[in-house]
């Protein structure tokens, strides 16, 4: 009777841990006000992620998404250092992904535009250029002015030092920039809801 009194207590056994309260970017800071609480039970790997027990670390941000209600991963947190990113707004000239939001991965490439009568044809088409992998959205800008050209969409988007000057040469050429997003990009926490 006491050992099975004690498995009933053991599996409804819950540890708080940290969820996303929103959204949350490389560069983010992640305090109490960006988080919320969530009971998880001991069967789950808990020490995966950031635990209320643990506090949170003074001045940190997160250095990977984490989307709203995911429990936030003890490896999305860093500091401000660790995160070497530089935020470029691109205009999308083409059509737009549906899903597109804040924390969306992204691949960003160029599109050549079409070879125009006064161009010699060479027999080869012009191929679209992947200019960065797995970029992160930290904003959707729109533009509802009638004067804007091409979707009116722009989006920011967390650069790597590193791919800054294939991408922001691209914003000076004729090509058209499109995003295309990526899917099971890694490091995604675990949905909150349904752990408590």
């Amino acid at each position: 009777m006491a050992l099975g009194t004690w498995a009933v207590r053991d599996a409804a056994a819950t540890t708080p841990v940290y969820a996303a309260a929103e959204d949350l970017t490389p560069g983010d800071p992640i305090d109490t006000g960006s988080l919320v609480v969530q009971e998880v039970r001991l069967g789950a790997p808990e020490a995966h992620y950031l635990r209320v027990a643990d506090g949170v670390p003074a001045r940190a941000v997160a250095v990977r998404p984490v989307a709203a209600g995911e429990l936030v991963p003890r490896s999305a947190v860093g500091s401000t250092e660790a995160v070497d990113l530089r935020p470029v707004v691109i205009p999308l000239g083409l059509s737009v992904p549906a899903d597109l939001g804040p924390g969306t991965v992204v691949d960003l490439w160029l599109t050549p535009p079409p070879p125009s009568a006064a161009t010699p044809a060479d027999g080869e088409d012009p191929e679209p250029v992947l200019l960065a992998a797995d970029l992160v959205v930290a904003e959707v800008l729109e533009d509802t002015s009638v004067f804007t050209g091409g979707t009116g969409v722009s989006v920011e988007l967390l650069v790597p030092r590193l791919d800054l000057p294939e991408v922001l040469g691209a914003l000076s050429s004729d090509g058209e920039l499109v995003v295309v997003p990526t899917f099971g990009a890694p490091g995604a926490g675990a949905p909150a809801e349904g752990q408590g």
